[in-house]
């Protein structure tokens, strides 16, 4: 290994430390990133400036008053050139958002449509449209995406989304069909939700989030780590049979939870058209909304028994559909796991609504490149230079 690439590993690695520091602890000047990270201050100040001048740090003006000395200049992340691109494909619509580095919306569209049945190629081209917009507006701002994830409701790996049901889909390359001028990688939406959620969410770094749409799927966060198991396959929460002689479901099983406590099972039981008819009816007092709610629940309460006596779960977290129908799922979910779980744990887990509703999937989508960039932001100063 030669000197100038020994350095370059070792510039790259202190970028890193230096970025990182300063997104988990700043505002922090240039004296205290020295101390902070164990680097020399000229190190830092010349690793900073590189930073700068890429647009991933800014400075804000003179340090906070008590600190010994000339005051120095905080060094903050910087919102003004960085931007990632979340995606995603549901069953029922579209969905993109632009986030900076530093985590603020700048952009996001949803667009209502029923994606059952339809070919691949053109859903992915209205959401290319989508996509395009957005990255329109980003360059409007004066941002460069760095990347794109496209969160997609189903088992993925390599590349491939290997069933989603729900949509008719099977070995479809969704990534591969968007022409979009960034790498866009694909992930699980519960996934990408669940890391919405640790992201963005309420803080916690331990939880089972739960994805509630016409399927259901689950993302198990883990130290602040998302668990995606042996072969990134976890989380299929929806496909839990609840009732093994039970009504046949998509994936071709019989009795799974989605059959239950989906959305289109909720809405057929509710007899609701939709989710503002169903919410409507239940504030209203309809007992045949209530009544479909708390069968939901009941079913969602036996799936996630099931999963806490597995993975030992402290706290679940309802998002998608199940954020705006928590007041009326909550208490049938909670019955049946203290019933089921009182024997073995005493107390049950902390069950609570996501704070982020349907945005969850989308913002952990657009985060990860965020984060793969605060990891390794090297690249990307070398393309801030070359552009």
């Amino acid at each position: 290994m030669t000197q100038a690439v020994r350095h370059e590993e070792m510039r790259a690695r202190n970028l890193e430390v230096v970025l990182g520091a300063v997104s988990r602890g700043g505002p922090l000047t240039r004296a205290a990133l020295a101390e902070v990270t164990g680097l020399t201050k000229s190190t830092v100040s010349k690793l900073v400036g590189d930073l700068v001048e890429a647009g991933l740090l800014a400075e804000t003006g003179p340090a906070r008053a008590g600190e010994r000395g000339r005051p120095g200049v905080d060094v903050v992340l910087s919102g003004a050139r960085m931007a990632s691109l979340g995606l995603e494909i549901n069953v029922d619509y579209l969905a993109v958002r632009v986030l900076d580095l530093t985590g603020e919306v700048r952009f996001a569209a949803r667009r209502e449509r029923d994606n059952r049945g339809s070919r691949p190629k053109k859903v992915l081209g209205e959401l290319q449209e989508l996509a395009t917009e957005a990255l329109a507006e980003a360059h409007r701002l004066g941002l460069e995406a760095a990347g794109a994830v496209l969160a997609v409701s189903g088992p993925v790996g390599d590349g491939v989304l290997f069933s989603a049901p729900n949509l008719g889909w099977q070995d479809v390359r969704p990534a591969e069909l968007l022409r979009l001028p960034v790498p866009v990688e694909l992930d699980n939406e519960a996934n990408l939700a669940a890391l919405g959620e640790l992201w963005y969410g309420d803080g916690e770094r331990d939880f089972l989030y739960v994805s509630g749409e016409i399927g259901i799927g689950a993302g198990l966060v883990v130290n602040g780590v998302l668990y995606a198991g042996a072969t990134g396959l976890a989380g299929e929460l929806g496909h839990v049979v609840v009732a093994p002689e039970g009504a046949p479901c998509r994936c071709g099983g019989s009795g799974c939870l989605e059959t239950y406590a989906g959305q289109e099972a909720l809405l057929a039981a509710g007899n609701a058209a939709s989710v503002p008819a169903l919410l409507s009816a239940l504030e209203r007092g309809d007992e045949t909304a209530l009544a479909a709610c708390a069968a939901a629940g009941r079913a969602l309460g036996i799936a996630l028994t099931s999963a806490v006596n597995l993975l030992d779960l402290d706290r679940i977290v309802l998002g998608g559909v199940f954020t705006q129908l928590y007041p009326w799922l909550s208490g049938p979910v909670s019955e049946v796991l203290t019933k089921r779980l009182g024997g073995l744990r005493g107390t049950p887990p902390v069950l609570t609504a996501s704070r982020l509703g349907g945005n969850a999937a989308t913002l952990g989508a657009a985060g990860r490149v965020i984060h793969r960039v605060l990891a390794d932001p090297a690249p990307f100063l070398t393309r801030a230079q070359e552009a």
